[in-house]
């Protein structure tokens, strides 16, 4: 059959649009694939290439609130090898043993392993010195990257607060499990290309990608309110030898932990070291226990603030023991304190005392305001492990439970629960969440990431029922138990607590948890600091002759720290012996040698200056100070 010339003509036309169609559609491919996608498929085929060499992030820095460093950085590297370049296992393995102290059928089984990249376990976090080693001996195949690994410049100092990392530099504990998401970086790398058989390619340059460090954390903590904590915890501890020891510092007024420490420590990089209990649990918000006569502080406040007591005028006498219910409670002292306010009461820490204040209130009075100071749940202070104590349940308080609970036997609380709960005491009236995590800052910017801020969780009584509170626990410290945390011109009040320890719903016998809650200055509170002892030995165990005296010292350089001026006007200390009465130093100024002579006196005298008349003296005239103390004059010629 034969075409016409027209078919022909057509068919070569629709021939030659349907080449030219697909040839379009090629072009177009081509183009897309070139100049959209080309970017991406060089990073595919560059990666399929490509070997990383990991360079670990520096993880953010810990500072104390004036930027003292408490958790830092030390450069470590680490080996990795990459199989396919190693050309002679058995040497490079010999060699490497040897720098690294293994076996080296071990580096054997590690360097010949099909991976693409192995990092050598013996061979991370090394020193500097190992690392150099490695590199002289120019082994094909192997590689160091660069890492780091956590420094705690000050041992076991805060070591519970900080915690410590695992061998990733993951937080496993402490803030540093808190705030790991923070403080962790970005991983860098230097990336070089190998070819199908892991041979370096020489003529494609290496990436190297720097690794982005993690923010900083600033914590409210002052070092040196710290520093003094510890001094004297380590102290106590030599002394005491007790099963352990707690303490907290905080400023009243907004929530700020200024310091928190306990014993038994342990060194961050070395926590292996100890047992998994001592590192694994931070007393100060962890532990729970009856908090004894600290608690009749809360007691107090309900009683004042409800109006059912006037601590100067009105009397209670304590015959030494009071009965509820058929159940005979007693006083710590034998025979009782007698008549006495009830701001006696307060300073003697009579328990009679305190259940009739508990009796006026009712049950329901008592633990709306328990509830009400935070007590029987967390205070959400930013820290692991913290407990809620225990409260009995209100349907099964009878009279002997109001009683007990009234000067703090039979409930269990955390140590940071009553320092957060006497703060919200003596502050005003407000409770404030307690934190410690101040700001997280961009190490490079130094632009401020996250920032805490003091958190108002209710008022709990006024500020007129706060100063009653003031002045009765200032009494205590001049002229009741807590006379051994008196500090000489600073206005200290607080409250004493011995509790007995409990173990399978019995009391132990000669075991007793001794404390002292303090706060100062008394009219404008600045810092409260909280100490406990758990078991001491050796001694009669009584907050106010164990745990009152640390407190005081921590106070007296505290405030010192804190800036805080030392003031003369403070309720008189009542002497009880042994102590002996206070100096109060006159006005030396203008007296000579000769009269000095004449003072009757019993002072030390540091002198200087070449005349014959004082001219300038410290301290200064009108401040009290210890029989014996040192003072110092400053002698010129009289006119």
């Amino acid at each position: 059959m034969r075409v016409s010339n027209v078919t022909v003509r057509k068919r070569l036309l629709i021939a030659l649009f349907v080449g030219m169609a697909i040839f379009f559609i090629i072009d177009v491919r081509l183009g897309y694939v070139q100049f959209y996608l080309g970017d991406m498929l060089t990073a595919r085929a560059k990666d399929s290439w490509s070997r990383n060499i990991p360079f670990e992030p520096e993880r953010g820095e810990i500072v104390d609130r004036n930027g003292v460093p408490l958790a830092t950085n030390i450069s470590a590297p680490t080996v990795y090898v990459i199989p396919r370049q190693i050309k002679d296992p058995a040497a490079t393995a010999e060699k490497l043993a040897s720098v690294l102290n293994y076996s080296k059928e071990k580096a054997y089984r590690d360097i010949t392993k099909k991976e693409n990249i192995v990092r050598i376990k013996e061979g991370r976090k090394i020193s500097h010195e190992k690392a150099k080693e490695i590199r002289s001996l120019g082994l094909d195949g192997v590689y160091i990257g660069e890492d780091s690994k956590r420094h705690y410049p000050y041992g076991s100092y805060l070591s519970h607060v900080l915690g410590f990392v695992g061998v990733d530099n993951q937080g496993l504990m402490g803030l540093e499990k808190y705030y790991d998401k923070e403080l962790n970086g970005e991983r860098g790398s230097v990336k070089f290309y190998a070819n199908a058989k892991g041979e370096r390619m020489n003529d494609m340059a290496d990436d190297y990608e720097k690794p982005v460090k993690g923010l900083d954390l600033k914590l409210t903590i002052d070092s040196k309110i710290q520093t003094i904590v510890e001094r004297e915890l380590d102290i106590a501890e030599a002394q005491y030898n007790p099963d352990g020891i707690i303490a907290i510092a905080m400023n009243p007024n907004n929530g700020e932990i200024l310091a928190m420490s306990s014993r038994p420590s342990f060194d961050p990089a070395n926590f292996r070291n100890v047992p998994q209990e001592v590192y694994n649990r931070n007393l100060p918000v962890w532990m729970t226990y009856e908090p004894g006569s600290t608690f009749k502080i809360i007691t107090l406040a309900a009683a004042l603030e409800e109006g059912k007591v006037n601590l100067e005028k009105e009397h209670f006498h304590d015959h030494g023991s009071v009965e509820v219910a058929g159940a005979r409670l007693k006083c710590w002292k034998r025979g009782g304190h007698g008549s006495q306010t009830f701001l006696e009461v307060v300073q003697n820490s009579c328990n009679p005392g305190f259940v009739e204040l508990g009796q006026r209130l009712g049950k329901e009075k008592l633990f709306k305001y328990i509830k009400d100071f935070g007590f029987g749940e967390k205070t959400g202070i930013d820290l692991q492990g913290e407990g809620t104590g225990i409260l009995f349940n209100l349907n099964r308080v009878g009279p002997v439970e109001l009683a007990t609970t009234a000067f703090g036997q039979g409930v269990s609380v955390t140590p940071i629960q009553q320092v957060a709960a006497v703060s919200a005491a003596i502050n005003g009236g407000i409770l404030y969440k307690p934190f410690i995590a101040k700001e997280l800052i961009d190490p490079v910017t130094k632009e401020v990431v996250m920032r805490n801020t003091p958190v108002e969780k209710r008022r709990v009584i006024s500020e007129e029922t706060s100063k009653k509170i003031r002045h009765a626990l200032e009494s205590v410290v001049a002229q009741g138990t807590g006379t051994k945390a008196f500090v000489d011109s600073y206005r200290v009040g607080g409250k004493t607590g011995t509790a007995q320890k409990a173990k399978g719903g019995k009391y132990l016998e000669n075991n007793f948890i001794v404390s002292f809650i303090g706060f100062a200055p008394a009219d404008d509170p600045q810092i409260v600091v909280y100490v406990a002892v758990d078991n001491p030995k050796g001694v009669r165990a009584f907050g106010g002759t164990i745990s009152a005296p640390i407190v005081g010292n921590i106070m007296k350089d505290g405030l010192s720290a804190l800036g805080v001026e030392p003031r003369k006007e403070q309720i008189e200390k009542e002497i009880k012996w042994p102590d002996t009465p206070p100096i109060v130093l006159p006005n030396f100024v203008g007296m000579t040698k000769q009269e000095l002579q004449e003072q009757l006196i019993n002072l030390q005298i540091d002198a200087s200056g070449d005349g014959d008349v004082v001219v300038s003296q410290s301290p200064e005239p009108g401040t009290k100070v210890k029989e014996g103390s040192k003072i110092r004059l400053y002698f010129d010629k009289g006119e």
